[in-house]
């Protein structure tokens, strides 16, 4: 993957005219400019993170409300079926671009692949579809997600004082790209304290579809395994993170094991303040619906923008053009930050028990 990353001020480029755009040349040239401009977004769950609806849904009904264009969002709840039904129903009512957020690069790929037959210009959001055909790939630096994670853990571990710990892993969906990225980033900061050991490597599993009930369970499991001895939790998100922190609870551990996370989600923001997760990723979903808004309402109007970044698809050996922004790490002292940036309210971050632990970490 290429590590050229583009800051969110540099994705300003993208809204500001500083690219130029012209005729699309790779599906969709000339047909979209001739129907009237309407965008299609198929969004994963609601399951496995509450982003999908919360945030994603909210930002993208803004950017396109914002710029006039026809819209149609809808979700898959992580049915492969209702996914391609959702897409197949989209492309006969008119859509002239298609953005997704793919439940496996299989069906994902099947649907870009219509859209593209079918002149419907295509957009990769947040998740890379390997072996794809979308003309645009948005999302986070993903590998830098997970070095944050790295960095997190280690950093939680170190402020408890804990010797030669044991790091669990509770991975993403083996299906997603950027559980693998994500991995790949939290590895390449934990692989070398295993490797010298100074950490001893502890249980590993990826959760199916990111299901946290069945992260619950597996936690469960690995923490028998290791006859109770896990010292840290490399958790891929909040949702994973609270499944595990579920299962601490059950076994009076929450608070000393620290459990890393993603998403800034209410509930991982919450578990943050009340010392039950270690740190989370901030991923300003905001900037990430605008960047794509802009390049699907381009598309709609049959035109190209140029991004000035390309990531490889390591399946279809393709260099996607791409607009990659940047994750923040989120502790306690930091909280605020995201509040402060709009992604979720003081109102439900400090409601009831939570107001007290706001008002000490300076949320005001």
């Amino acid at each position: 993957m290429r590590k050229g990353i583009l800051t969110i001020a540099a994705v300003g480029l993208l809204t500001t005219g500083g690219l130029t755009a012209c005729s699309d040349d790779s599906g969709g040239d000339g047909a979209a400019a001739a129907k009237t401009p309407k965008i299609g977004v198929i969004l994963p769950d609601s399951k496995s993170s509450a982003r999908w609806e919360t945030a994603d849904r909210r930002f993208l009904e803004e950017a396109f409300k914002a710029a006039g264009v026809q819209y149609d969002i809808q979700n898959a709840q992580n049915d492969k079926t209702a996914f391609q039904t959702i897409a197949d129903q989209m492309i006969t009512s008119g859509v002239t671009a298609l953005m997704i957020v793919n439940l496996d690069s299989g069906t994902g790929k099947a649907v870009l692949d219509k859209a593209k037959s079918q002149g419907v210009a295509t957009i990769d959001y947040d998740r890379l579809t390997l072996g794809g055909s979308a003309q645009y790939y948005v999302s986070f630096d993903n590998e830098t997600v997970g070095k944050l994670q790295g960095e997190g853990l280690s950093k939680c571990l170190t402020d408890k004082g804990v010797k030669n710990p044991v790091v669990a892993y509770l991975n993403g969906s083996p299906t997603d790209n950027n559980a693998t990225l994500f991995k790949a980033g939290y590895d390449s900061v934990l692989k070398p304290k295993f490797d010298s050991k100074e950490y001893v490597k502890g249980p590993e599993d990826a959760v199916p579809a990111w299901d946290n009930a069945q992260a619950a369970t597996i936690f469960e499991q690995q923490l028998t395994k290791a006859n109770g001895k896990i010292d840290g939790v490399l958790a891929a998100n909040d949702g994973l993170g609270n499944a595990a922190i579920s299962i601490l609870k059950k076994n009076k551990l929450n608070g000393k094991v620290p459990v890393t996370g993603q998403d800034a989600s209410t509930e991982g923001l919450q578990n943050i303040l009340v010392g039950d997760q270690c740190m989370t990723v901030y991923k300003a979903v905001r900037e990430e619906a605008k960047a794509a808004s802009d390049l699907a309402i381009a598309l709609a109007k049959g035109e190209k923008k140029d991004t000035g970044q390309t990531v490889k698809d390591p399946e279809g050996g393709r260099d996607v053009p791409s607009v990659l922004l940047t994750p923040k790490a989120i502790y306690k002292e930091n909280v605020k930050d995201v509040i402060a940036d709009g992604y979720v309210t003081k109102e439900e971050v400090c409601a009831g028990a939570y107001a007290k632990l706001c008002a000490d970490a300076g949320i005001s």
